[in-house]
């Protein structure tokens, strides 16, 4: 891959790289003036053990509020106390922030545990700062909620069809990250989910037409990456390569198999990837699938050189960092033992080992590898340079620390909330309407289904519009005590409004018995699909509204709709099929009302 220009962190740090930090301000906002220097990318690798070069492939999660934090957990994963001993242990290349693992609820806080953790690094064995990271996709897949700003997800902005608000979008949630000291996003999700079976992807992809995933996936790396001031910017991780999109099999809980050949898989699952290679990704994040008809190894792509090396990096000239996913999926899990797992992604063509299952066996699995050749050391050396330069180029290795006193002004900013409303308000998708919208003076509006959050803000959204209105949430399978409640609060309101999501899956058959429940009480009833749009062929209600989100900015954008506000201004970014009969739409690729 060919790196942009350079920022102006970027350049400052072919001639002066921070590496250490001996103290920080009460801020965390600058180096001491004793802060060491260090040199360029290749001359860190010249100094580094094999151990420190080692370390450097690894990313994981270490538990605690801050970097000084001690957990139990901490000591029962990786023989230490505090997030900052597990750094300097291993002489990790990253960290992925959590909310199980971090509590990620305060910018503030988020902040200071990464200029924490940057401090460890930077002041121990090889004096590399770190990549932090998290999954903050967005929509279904969102690691730090409120008081961050919260967009629409990947098929929310295939449906507003808006690629300049897809790259804001994403340009937003980069500044908001970097500003609290994470420097890589593992997004977006370049999949292309042409399978409304799929358990995993789904709502997480652009859409099932290959050209439009494609040009939003650009848009987004551009955004990530591009941020402006100059250098505010995170690395993107387009995954999962090949494609994960045409799958009914969850990779976390066993091995997917996609039966693609080659041109469907050039015609299908590329383009993204090519796409965002010509943007200028910093990364590249491997699928646990299996390809048969483009690979016959049998193992999981991630394991796979003839996907790794010999389609990403040779067919399509990818030259930057491939990261696995997480190596504690079951579906990279299955066939081999958790130490030679991360031996063959390296063999494969993969550079960075994310969430090993074990960690000190994984770094020893491939230590032992070069020491009894299997893997040489200038291979491991190939993939050090790429995160270093990747660290280099992204002003990581110039300045790693961010200033605490700045947070609060940019995460949550006034004007990132609007701007997030505008994007969002142009993906609500009408898909049925039986002239029951927009709404006509309603006295009173009942909000149920399966989303707390969901309910709850939507309920306040047509609160502040006048009606009366009271919520009740479901489960994702409500029981028969849950929708007989429902019935009940639904008979004393002029309008009721329910909440579903993913209820085409069978599992959640019982939310469509809700739907039913609550149209028998003759009150008119409208539908919101608050996950994938495919609910929509499997129950017929005077309206289906698609918000493709159960978020209060998603809800807002709906209370709008309800009320006329505004014209709902989404088309489908997938077809939404009709139950049981294959090849048949309910409402095709584009679908979308209006008034």
């Amino acid at each position: 891959m060919a790196w942009r220009s350079p920022t102006r962190r970027a350049v400052i740090a072919l001639s002066a790289l921070a590496v250490g930090a001996a103290a920080l301000t009460t801020t965390g906002s600058a180096l001491s003036p004793q802060t060491p220097r260090a040199q360029t990318a290749d001359e860190l690798l010249r100094q580094m053990t094999l151990e420190q070069k080692v370390g450097q492939l690894f990313v994981t999660y270490a538990y605690g509020r801050t970097a000084d934090t001690p957990d139990p957990v901490n000591r029962e994963e990786f023989g230490v106390d505090t997030p900052a001993q597990v750094v300097e242990k291993y002489h990790l290349g990253g960290i992925i922030h959590f909310t199980w693992s971090n509590s990620l609820y305060d910018p503030k806080q988020i902040a200071e545990l990464s200029n924490g953790l940057q401090t460890a690094a930077t002041n121990s064995g090889a004096r590399v700062p770190l990549l932090i990271s998290t999954d903050q996709e967005q929509g279904q897949v969102t690691r730090i909620t409120e008081p961050a700003t919260q967009l629409p997800g990947n098929m929310a902005l295939g449906a507003g069809r808006d690629p300049v608000a897809a790259e804001r979008s994403a340009a937003i949630t980069g500044q908001e990250l970097r500003a609290m000291g994470l420097n890589m996003n593992f997004a977006p999700s370049g999949d292309v989910n042409v399978n409304p079976a799929n358990p995993v992807i789904g709502v997480r992809s652009f859409s099932s037409d290959p050209a439009l995933a494609a040009q939003f996936t650009a848009a987004q790396v551009r955004g990530y990456e591009d941020a402006q001031p100059a250098g505010e910017g995170v690395s993107a991780s387009v995954k999962h390569f090949p494609g994960h999109g045409d799958t009914s099999t969850d990779s976390h809980t066993a091995l997917p198999v996609i039966e693609h050949d080659r041109q469907q898989w050039e015609q299908l699952d590329a383009p993204p990837f090519k796409e965002a290679i010509a943007a200028g990704t910093d990364s590249v994040m491997s699928a646990h699938i299996v390809v048969p008809k483009l690979d016959d190894s049998g193992r999981p792509a991630t394991l796979a050189p003839n996907v790794l090396t010999g389609m990403l990096r040779q067919e399509l000239g990818y030259r930057g960092v491939v990261f696995t996913d997480s190596l504690q999926m079951e579906g990279v899990r299955q066939q081999f033992p958790d130490a030679e797992i991360p031996v063959l992604a390296l063999q494969a063509g993969a550079d960075v080992m994310l969430m090993p299952q074990n960690l000190q066996a994984a770094i020893d699995g491939v230590i032992a590898a070069v020491r009894d050749g299997r893997l040489t050391e200038q291979r491991i050396d190939e993939s050090v340079r790429r995160v270093l330069e990747l660290k280099e180029h992204r002003g990581v290795l110039a300045n790693p620390f961010v200033d605490v006193a700045k947070v609060d002004s940019v995460v949550g900013s006034r004007e990132h909330l609007d701007e997030a409303q505008r994007i969002t308000d142009r993906t609500t998708t009408l898909l049925r309407n039986d002239a029951a919208l927009p709404l006509k003076s309603p006295g009173s509006v009942f909000v149920t289904g399966a989303s707390e959050k969901g309910t709850r803000a939507l309920s306040d959204s047509v609160r502040a519009r006048g009606p009366r209105s009271s919520a009740l949430a479901t489960d994702l399978q409500p029981t028969p005590e849950q929708i007989g409640q429902a019935v009940e609060q639904a008979k004393g309101s002029d309008v009721a409004v329910v909440l579903t999501s993913a209820a085409w899956n069978p599992d959640n058959a019982s939310q469509l018995d809700l739907v039913r429940a609550l149209q028998q009480t003759g009150k008119p009833v409208i539908a919101v699909a608050t996950r994938d749009p495919y609910d929509a062929a499997h129950a017929d209600v005077p309206a289906w509204i698609a918000s493709y989100s159960d978020k209060p900015v998603a809800m807002e954008s709906v209370a709008k709709v309800l009320f006329g506000e505004t014209t709902p201004a989404g088309k489908l970014p997938v077809p939404v099929p009709e139950p049981g009969k294959p090849g048949t739409d309910r409402y095709p690729f584009g679908f979308g009302l209006g008034w």
